[in-house]
């Protein structure tokens, strides 16, 4: 096996050929949102089985706009797990309400129905179950621990999971509001960008305000037939909006996401394979999920720091996915925590690393990182393991 490869972290398959759409798009007088992000609109909704969605131009302001249009207000407190990107934690944040931090499963690292029931407060206005690494939480069994809590309203964080099921639903079906990123990395992207699904139609009606500043009209919709209409603004939002000149990137993705994931599943069978033997810990799957395989993560413990170098020295890019978020200065230093407050999170986020995953990477450039994993991390994982 060859001992030096450039493996890049991350290599998109947008091409030249995408660039059509786009020229289409600017051929039209709406350059932000309009009829294609309305098409787009209806191919996520239809692809999901759910009523309504909007597109939002990324994660956080799509999540901002739900938030916001649920009520969540100062002195709330909404459920998060410590494992997660930041976003999920700092949309909460940025309203005034608390972000209660909940410990996820040891295996699987996602929130758990008993992790939110134990974390349940007459204060608790949302919870945020994260489909962590494209694999779906329990929102079902959420929703039953919710039953005597009709007030507390649950939104999912999808942006690592738009293909996902499990038992054989795709998410938004228990939630309130389901949540999507299309960020350059995401299985479905176009550079920046997301997606809110919802079933209610008075939240939707609702959503359509508090993601674009509150206004009761879109830009396609102030000037129609050549004639411009007043507009108001009836409650408080945020710039959420995609314009059409990304959306018009993402049909031809939609259409073969499911195809693209037997791909992806491929590679992370390959993966799983060449670890099997080994000493690295790997996240296990939660039964009946069919997970969207957006990552690939191993755990290398207190020698992370210098696979990250051993593996950037073989021209492999890696990740980091992620460090608890309590941990991070900002929420250490706001309320106190500490790597003992959420044990699992902490050491988990301490020690994994994401390895390359991408339906372009072949398998002469996969079998690289394998056999560089094998070869130099192995024995520096054994050793610290030993000792």
């Amino acid at each position: 096996m060859l001992d030096f490869l450039n493996v890049p972290f991350y290599r998109h398959d947008l091409t030249a050929a995408d660039s059509e759409a786009m020229a289409r798009v600017l051929a039209t007088p709406f350059l932000t949102s309009g009829p294609v992000g309305r098409e787009v609109e209806a191919q996520i909704a239809t692809f999901h089985g759910i009523p309504h969605a909007l597109l939002t131009n990324s994660w956080t302001n799509g999540a901002l706009a739900v938030l916001l249009a649920l009520g969540v207000k100062h002195g709330d407190e909404v459920i998060v797990p410590a494992m997660t990107f930041i976003a999920s934690a700092n949309v909460v944040e940025l309203l005034g309400a608390k972000p209660i931090f909940v410990d996820v499963d040891p295996d699987t690292l996602l929130m758990t129905p008993a992790a939110v029931a134990a974390a349940l407060t007459p204060r608790t206005k949302a919870i945020i179950p994260v489909h962590l690494y494209g694999q779906m939480c329990d929102v079902r069994g959420m929703r039953e621990v919710l039953r005597d809590r009709p007030d507390v309203r649950i939104v999912e964080d999808c942006a690592h999971c738009f293909e996902g099921t499990r038992d054989g639903e795709r998410p938004g079906v228990w939630s309130d509001a389901a949540v999507f990123s299309f960020y350059t990395t995401k299985n479905v992207a176009c550079g920046e960008g997301g997606a809110i699904t919802c079933r209610d139609p008075a939240l939707y009606e609702r959503l359509q305000q508090t993601r674009l500043h509150g206004m009761d009209a879109t830009a396609i919709n102030r000037y129609q037939k050549s004639r411009y209409r007043h507009w108001d603004m009836l409650c408080l939002g945020v710039k959420a909006n995609l314009p059409d000149l990304l959306a018009a990137l993402l049909p031809p993705q939609i259409a073969a996401v499911e195809r693209r994931l037997q791909v992806r599943k491929d590679l992370v069978e390959h993966y799983r394979a060449g670890f099997a033997d080994g000493p690295l810990r790997l996240v296990a799957s939660e039964p009946g999920t069919v997970g969207a395989e957006h990552m690939f993560l191993i755990h290398v413990g207190a020698i992370r720091d210098t696979a990250i170098d051993i593996l950037n020295e073989a021209g492999i890019g890696i990740g980091v996915h992620y460090r608890s978020v309590p941990t991070a200065t900002y929420y250490a230093e706001r309320y106190g925590y500490t790597s003992s407050d959420h044990p699992i999170s902490a050491e988990w986020g301490a020690g994994t690393l994401t390895l390359p995953l991408y339906v372009s990477l072949t398998r002469d450039e996969q079998d690289h990182v394998i056999d560089t994993v094998r070869r130099l991390i192995y024995p520096l994982l054994k050793n610290a393991q030993q000792s």
